[in-house]
């Protein structure tokens, strides 16, 4: 799971689904193609929230979308586009609800890194929790052939740009060890955000968890 980062552009791992391979269908108008995609993005995380990625249904999908299995077809390629788009939305998201804090700390004239750092970590878990349907699904173990591998490089790029935000040499072991700690912190919260029962147990984590980071960020003395 993705988290605190500033806004960095999309890995060339991570593109688009329907751009991947060179079969993306011509472009139309954004604003024809905005309504129908919200739908089926809508529609698949229903679907697989209710069935799981391996037993959802195009058909189905398409059906609650109010929107021809062709059409989604053209959108996404299939069920694997759905499921890698409402991951780069979700992330999409994420980058922007973060790079907003920390410009708005910036501007306030704060510059310490750890400082910047947790106002990305909040920002972020308040984040999950608000998307936590889709946190939940992005966690289980039924996913696209694929998707693991996508994680993963998505995840070495988080822990890089945590690095830049702490202002921490990746070149140096011990520095490295210590930003995938600090990731590794912030993407188990994540999870647990994902199951709380309502706003206030989850503020209680997101309060826990920057506490946490807090101290492990502390500098000596």
């Amino acid at each position: 799971m993705s988290g605190t980062v500033e806004s960095a552009g999309t890995e060339a791992a991570c593109r688009r689904p329907d751009r991947q391979g060179g079969t993306a269908p011509p472009e139309a108008p954004t604003g024809q193609l905005r309504p129908a995609r919200g739908a089926l993005l809508d529609a698949a995380l229903r679907v697989f929230t209710e069935r799981g990625y391996t037993d959802a249904g195009l058909a189905e999908i398409a059906a609650r979308s109010g929107i021809r299995v062709g059409s989604l077809f053209q959108h996404y390629g299939g069920k694997r586009g759905l499921y890698l788009a409402l991951w780069e939305e979700f992330r999409e998201e994420q980058e922007r609800r973060t790079a907003a804090a920390l410009a708005s700390l910036r501007g306030r004239g704060v510059e310490d890194p750890v400082a910047v750092f947790l106002a990305g970590a909040r920002a972020y878990l308040e984040g999950v929790w608000d998307n936590r349907p889709l946190v939940r699904l992005l966690d289980q173990d039924d996913g696209p052939a694929g998707f693991d591998a996508l994680r993963r490089q998505w995840d070495r790029a988080w822990v890089r740009r945590n690095a830049r935000l702490l202002k921490v040499d990746e070149r140096q072991r011990t520095g490295r060890v210590r930003v995938i700690v600090l990731t590794t912190v912030i993407g188990g919260a994540a999870r647990e955000l994902g199951d709380c029962a309502d706003g206030t147990e989850a503020r209680e984590i997101v309060d826990e968890v920057c506490g946490i980071l807090g101290h492990l960020t502390a500098r000596p003395g």
